[in-house]
């Protein structure tokens, strides 16, 4: 093997090792949304965002919103992008990210990348001045 066909070589091996750390990373921040459990006391000072349709919060890593509607919604706060956190838009009942232009809907689902995965989505059970998460 001459110096030419080593470097070649060597060229080839570190971009597959690149490409494959790469991908390694993309599926790890897209799969690192953890389960949750936890409920908000509506009536507390803390959660005053959600005493209005349109508000909304971040708890436990989750972005918990009351829409338009007045129904509670709860998404992974982090934008399957680069982690930022994203912010509820209840003009269209959507999540956006404001660092990179990504879109969700109120699912969680990517309606506008660069995002390539949808948010984690949670279920909110409201009970009397209770909200439970859980997903």
């Amino acid at each position: 093997m001459d110096r030419k066909e080593f470097l070649a070589l060597v060229g080839t091996s570190v971009a597959a090792i690149t490409l494959a750390s790469c991908l390694g990373s993309c599926k790890k921040q897209n799969n690192n949304q953890p389960s949750v459990d936890f409920t908000l006391d509506l009536t507390s000072a803390s959660n005053s965002a959600l005493a209005s349709n349109g508000g909304y919060l971040y708890s436990n890593n989750v972005i918990v919103a009351r829409t338009l509607t007045g129904t509670y919604i709860a998404v992974a706060q982090a934008c399957t992008h680069a982690g930022v956190s994203v912010v509820y838009q209840s003009s269209s009942n959507s999540f956006y990210c404001n660092a990179h232009g990504s879109a969700f809907s109120s699912s969680g689902s990517v309606t506008s990348g660069p995002a390539g995965s949808s948010l984690k989505q949670y279920t909110c059970t409201l009970s009397g001045t209770s909200l439970h998460v859980t997903g």
